[in-house]
């Protein structure tokens, strides 16, 4: 099974490093690509001196764009699984194998890592709680499918995700709406318990000031996807 993991990193110079060294000692069988947004630090120089495989921005995409930058080399590159972890040392690789061994004998299309299911390690802050819990309610809503972890950015596709995932991906906020639209086109959604960490460095792109527009771009995304055409259905 080839497996690639997929970094998205803006502006990540201070975890970066140690995101890379983690992946290489607790998920050796996997590869790896960072897809660099256009930082403005020395995250290019400290991925180039570690070794690692770039792909590089000529403009700041946001994080849909430089996710799916990495699904696109997922495709074209022929792998089996991508993942995504994010490069701020939140996610932890030591469970990417069992993921994905998760998913091939369960025959899952995407599964996603929930620090919710078993209650673990960092649970992000009340608000970001209150968030998610409206997500996850909005999302079984308009789906039936209960994710209690919609904002995770730690998830793993199979290759009719990645493909999916490469023709269109949200750009804004993504990882709620992208849940509700592989629900939509009929892929096996499911959650699988994980640890996570606390941000190690850099900055979230959900600020306090931004929270509002993102609450409300978020559920409008939802709600549009929910009743889109489901053009991946097979």
């Amino acid at each position: 099974m080839k497996s690639l993991i997929i970094i998205p990193a803006y502006n990540e110079e201070k975890s970066i490093e140690k995101t890379i060294a983690d992946i290489r000692k607790n998920a050796p069988e996997f590869d790896f690509v960072v897809v660099n947004d256009c930082s403005t630090d020395h995250t290019l120089e400290i991925c180039k001196q570690a070794g690692a495989t770039v792909l590089s921005l000529p403009i700041n995409l946001g994080i849909g764009g430089a996710v799916q930058t990495g699904y696109l080399y997922a495709e074209k590159n022929g792998y089996d699984y991508a993942v995504q972890i994010d490069g701020d040392g939140q996610h932890d690789a030591s469970y990417l194998a069992a993921m994905r061994d998760h998913m091939e004998e369960k025959k899952i299309d995407m599964l996603i890592g929930s620090r919710f299911i078993e209650g673990e390690g960092f649970q992000s802050s009340a608000a970001r709680r209150f968030g998610i819990r409206f997500f996850s309610g909005l999302i079984f809503c308009m789906t039936r499918v209960r994710v209690m972890d919609p904002n995770s950015g730690m998830r793993m596709g199979n290759k009719k995700v990645i493909h999916m995932f490469a023709a269109s991906y949200p750009k804004d906020y993504p990882e709620p709406e992208s849940v509700v639209a592989a629900i939509q086109a009929g892929m096996k959604v499911e959650e699988y318990p994980v640890i996570m960490r606390e941000r190690t460095g850099g900055t979230s792109s959900i600020s306090p000031h931004r929270a509002v527009y993102y609450m409300i771009k978020v559920t409008l995304a939802i709600l549009v996807e929910r009743f889109r055409r489901k053009e991946y259905r097979k």
